[in-house]
């Protein structure tokens, strides 16, 4: 049976800006072998290019094909849900992509679901219309939970705090794809063409 590595990224391969010692050449002896592997990030921001250029800045060479993000996943299984449908989101970059991969249509009223990912731009506008639009009967739906660090200077919001946020407003629970989601890594090892042991 063929079998593979789905990887994490940050505190395996990086911390913060520094390689984590030995990750390249555990990378490098994978490529080397011939061994499928993907890097996961819950970062729906990020689109894969995005992603390959930060390991190439910490000496990793990769490929786009070498990377699988919470918004790839969240994309793919909304498309699996509602073929077609529309989503109002609170994002950027990656998760607008993936969501217009699989066939969505980004909306600014009556959408199918609300969809969560990283973004600086949010407004409380925004976070309103959301609130509405989940109490019109829209599906609330996170592409991670991850929490915010909790540092100084930190300047992005984990997803966790806005979904809390909506939650509250709402009183609906998030549907949450990314890891550790049993649909995301089933959903990245498919990507790989492999099977479960």
């Amino acid at each position: 049976m063929s079998k593979g590595f789905l990887i994490d990224m940050d505190g395996v391969i990086y911390s913060g800006k520094d390689l984590i010692p030995g990750s390249d050449e555990f990378i490098g002896k994978l490529q080397k072998k011939g061994i499928p592997f993907l890097f996961l990030t819950n970062n729906s921001q990020r689109s894969r290019r995005d992603v390959v250029n930060k390991l190439a800045g910490l000496g990793i060479e990769a490929e786009e094909k070498n990377v699988f993000t919470s918004a790839m996943a969240t994309a793919r299984f909304l498309a699996r849900q509602k073929p077609h449908g529309t989503a109002y989101v609170l994002g950027e970059g990656g998760l607008l992509t993936s969501l217009h991969k699989q066939g969505y249509s980004l909306v600014s009223q009556d959408p199918d679901f609300v969809v969560v990912g990283e973004g600086r731009n949010f407004t409380l506008e925004m976070v309103n219309n959301a609130v509405d639009m989940i109490l019109a009967g829209a599906k609330l739906i996170a592409t991670n939970l991850d929490p915010s660090p909790k540092k100084k200077g930190w300047s992005n919001l984990g997803i966790k705090s806005i979904v809390s946020m909506l939650e509250e407003a709402t009183g609906k629970t998030a549907f949450s794809v990314g890891k550790p989601s049993p649909i995301m890594m089933r959903a990245a090892r498919k990507e790989l063409g492999l099977s479960t042991a």
